[in-house]
């Protein structure tokens, strides 16, 4: 009788078998023309139309976005919370699409963290820091609690909080629940951690301590990590920032750290708009006002770039 494969397993033989050229392939996440349709008394929402999103491993990336432009429905999917109408979608060399739901509960146990802006969804109020961190590595390994002390005292150690082990929730800080929120979801070593407005009831201060806690686990513990967030603060720190408008990703921020002949460092950064798998953009909206284009626009080839202009013809 051969063994059920672990999702570590399966990853590995996914990433193996990835076809190079074909879309994300060996990426932590490829999202490829995801679609997102809810339905409600014959009425139909398009949360998703069509997105793509391709995040390589070991990133470190924010989306943003206005409400209900859908960047936490793509949350909610990679999570897998939900499940997309049409599309592909695949994280850490797992299909989402074709998952039982046996499937999917290891999914979410052991190939991906989740953090909850809310503290009190992230932590269980009667249980201590260390002991909440212990659950999710008994729930997948067993309930012998000792085994488990060196990886719960490794990472409350590595974010800061290895004197606070012996305090439930109601002893915590809303910041210190978040750094144990963040052990939680990094107890199984995900390879993916998603976090939906982490810093949302923080301040500034304490926001900026939590968005340090995530770059620890992105460069120490070698998690992928996607934060959706309204924060400009944390959205400024990263170094890959995605928009999300009207269900398709709109534009990014890229930035890379350069060091002048003097040696000192400053931070470079440039925004791009995102051309998706059918060859559409989301051209800004500032720039299309500054130009009062609207319906349709006049498209050119030139040599190097392509050139896109006001329609003029009935002027």
């Amino acid at each position: 009788m051969t063994s059920t494969p672990t999702f570590d397993e399966i990853r590995d033989r996914a990433l193996a078998a990835a076809v190079p050229g074909r879309y994300g392939a060996g990426a932590a996440i490829a999202c490829d023309r995801l679609v997102r349709i809810f339905r409600a008394d014959r009425i139909e929402v398009q949360a998703l139309q069509g997105l793509d999103l391709v995040v390589d491993q070991g990133d470190l990336v924010a989306l943003v976005g206005a409400s209900g432009s859908g960047k936490s429905t793509l949350l909610n999917i990679l999570a897998g919370l939900d499940l997309p109408s049409a599309g592909g979608a695949t994280v850490a060399g797992c299909d989402l699409l074709a998952m039982t739901a046996k499937e999917r509960l290891r999914y979410r146990r052991e190939v991906v963290g989740f953090v909850w802006q809310q503290t009190a969804r992230n932590l269980l109020p009667f249980l201590t820091a260390a002991q909440n961190v212990a659950l999710p590595l008994q729930l997948a390994h067993g309930r012998r609690a000792r085994r488990h002390l060196p990886r719960v005292r490794e990472l409350l150690d590595a974010l800061g909080i290895g004197d606070l082990a012996d305090r439930v929730p109601a002893e915590l800080s809303g910041g210190q629940q978040q750094r144990v929120a963040i052990a939680v979801a990094m107890a199984n070593q995900p390879a993916v951690l998603l976090a939906d407005e982490p810093t949302g009831e923080l301040d500034s201060e304490t926001g900026a301590g939590i968005f340090e806690a995530f770059r620890t686990v992105n460069r120490e513990l070698g998690a992928t990590v996607v934060i959706v967030t309204h924060d400009p603060m944390v959205a400024g720190e990263v170094r890959r920032t995605v928009a999300v408008r009207d269900g398709r990703t709109s534009s990014e921020v890229l930035r890379r750290t350069v060091v002048d002949e003097h040696g000192a460092e400053s931070v470079s950064e440039r925004e791009y708009v995102m051309l998706d798998r059918t060859g559409r953009v989301q051209l800004p909206a500032k720039f299309l006002q500054a130009l009062g284009m609207e319906h349709r626009v006049a498209v050119d080839l030139a040599p190097d770039h392509i050139e896109v202009r006001k329609d003029d013809h009935d002027e």
